[in-house]
């Protein structure tokens, strides 16, 4: 099959796979009562298992990108850290209400919005309680997300001072067209000073998020952004597909949707930065992501522990993710819940004493056998499709699997799923070949719940 064809025929919106059952099945106004007891139950076998893991959205930003599609609230007022800073740490200790021992700690991960828009002594303020009330496991990850523009060495000392190890850093473009036109004005020289600064401080792994698709982008302007990436040597690039999604975000709405690269186009600039990324040393992991060898997500690709959810890939995997913050995402293994999104309904349910959530979705045990096959494709680029599930496969997926096969995008034997080399570009959409809501409702699914696939 030719790449143009099959660019045209799978870019359709699909998800993005960071949960299964994804975000539109689950429900609003969810009874919070069985949600506490399934956390209390699940906390109780994974704290001694594998330890926990915790999201903390820290969602101010001091400018508007206009291309993000996260909840994230704008504002150059400092003043209103401490607010939400106390309100994080009320709700962790609601959560320390319900657990029957010390928590162990394994990973903990600060996004955004923009985490160092807080200061560092605001920073320490959290998680030092976050620590102190915890046990941190033998085999760690912290990370943080950070903005060159605004990440000190404060910042990063003070972080490193906590156990934090991994730096992200958001750089998404280097032209300077392009950066006006998403409103992101940042210097190669502060995305290098800040990359120095950590490497110098201790920090193992440095990762830089670069996105394909951006209005402006050219072949020309990303290449030499990847170009110029390359002699950072960052330890992993997030090569993500940017996605347009103007209905639910309204920044997005401030350029042309001319100005996007489309279809093949799009495609190509992915291409290009995947060649240049695979001739300098570094290897393609999953979707969208690339290591060098020396980095821990590589050797997780390897032996088959890489794992992927609300946080993206991680090496650090355990069963239970309690997320904090405005909007942030839990995951008990059997259950997810999403924090109410609107920061004054979420001060309003930690003022009450309560959890903030506002949605969620409790698991069957076939929601977790198929999650667990869309998360193996995801991973591991391979799945075998367990024979008490064949009939519900014949049923809902066997047509879009064997269009899959058809155009070379998998094979499939005897209900084993491999991902082929041509697949790679299209995981997302192997994935959603697996995703029984999906197949069930494809008829009648709307169009934009989802960004495309390319």
């Amino acid at each position: 099959m030719s790449a143009a064809y099959l660019v045209e025929k799978y870019n359709v919106p699909v998800p993005r796979y960071t949960s299964y059952p994804t975000v539109p099945q689950w429900k609003d106004g969810i009874n919070i009562k069985p949600l506490e007891a399934i956390f209390k139950d699940q906390f109780a076998i994974e704290n001694v298992e594998n330890g926990i893991s915790l999201y903390i959205h820290l969602p101010f930003c001091e400018s508007l990108c206009t291309y993000c599609g996260c909840n994230k609230k704008i504002t150059t007022n400092h003043s209103v850290e401490n607010e939400y800073i106390d309100a994080v740490i009320n709700e962790w200790r609601l959560y320390i209400s319900l657990m029957n021992e010390q928590p162990v700690i394994k990973e903990i991960h600060l996004g955004g919005g923009t985490p160092t828009f807080f200061s560092p002594d605001n920073l320490r303020k959290l998680l030092s309680e976050i620590l102190d009330t915890s046990r941190v496991h033998d085999q760690h990850e912290f990370s943080v997300e950070g903005h060159p523009n605004n990440t000190t060495q404060a910042h990063l000392e003070t972080l490193y001072q906590l156990g934090f190890r991994r730096l992200s850093l958001g750089v998404q473009d280097n032209d300077p067209e392009v950066q006006r036109i998403i409103n992101r004005i940042q210097p190669i020289e502060n995305v290098q000073r800040v990359t120095e600064i950590a490497r110098a401080i201790g920090y193992t792994s440095v990762n830089y998020d670069l996105i394909y698709g951006l209005p402006l982008q050219s072949m020309a302007s990303i290449t030499k952004t990847i170009e110029q990436t390359i002699i950072l040597k960052p330890d992993r690039i997030a090569f993500y597909s940017y996605a347009h999604v103007p209905w639910t975000s309204k920044g997005q709405r401030l350029f042309d949707e001319n100005d996007l690269p489309q279809g093949d186009e799009k495609i190509k600039l992915y291409q290009k930065g995947k060649e240049i990324f695979l001739e300098h040393g570094y290897f393609d992991i999953g979707m969208d992501h690339f290591s060098l060898p020396s980095d821990d997500l590589y050797k997780a690709s390897l032996d088959g522990t890489l794992h992927r959810n609300f946080m993206g890939y991680t090496t650090s995997h355990t069963n239970m993710l309690i997320g904090l913050g405005v909007s942030s995402i839990s995951s008990s293994g059997s259950s997810f819940a999403q924090n109410a999104k609107a920061l004054h309904t979420y001060y309003e349910y930690i003022k009450n004493g309560q959890l903030p959530i506002e949605k969620g979705c409790f698991l069957t045990d076939e929601d977790k056998r198929f999650g667990s096959y869309i998360l193996d494709i995801s991973c591991r680029g391979k799945t075998t499709i367990h024979s008490c599930d064949i009939k519900t496969a014949d049923t809902y997926c066997i047509a879009a699997l064997e269009d899959l096969l058809a155009d070379g995008l998998i094979t499939f034997d005897d209900y084993t799923i491999q991902v082929t080399k041509t697949g790679k570009n299209f995981i997302r959409n192997i994935c959603s070949a697996l995703d029984i809501y999906l197949q069930k409702n494809k008829a009648n699914t709307e169009k934009r719940k989802f960004s495309n696939a390319i």
